[in-house]
């Protein structure tokens, strides 16, 4: 297999998260934990009303409220 062979099986972004979850993998338990605590990614948002920002909203529970809305508004 060529070193440039991945490149018929998958996207350059999928090759570089498999390689590094497998450098992740290899390294020792407590180097492991911080290093994968650094792939997590965390996305906020930040709504404009009136000209004027609003709080930074994470991501996670604007999801989970649009999905508690969806399921009111169902039954």
């Amino acid at each position: 297999m060529s070193s440039t062979s991945w490149r018929n099986l998958f996207s350059y972004n999928r090759y570089s998260q498999i390689t590094a979850r497998a450098v992740r993998a290899s390294f020792k338990e407590d180097e492991r934990l911080v290093a994968e605590r650094r792939g997590l990614t965390n996305m906020r948002f930040q709504r404009w009303e009136n000209g004027n920002p609003t709080a930074h909203i994470p991501m996670s529970e604007e999801l989970a409220r649009e999905k508690e809305e969806l399921g009111k508004k169902s039954v």
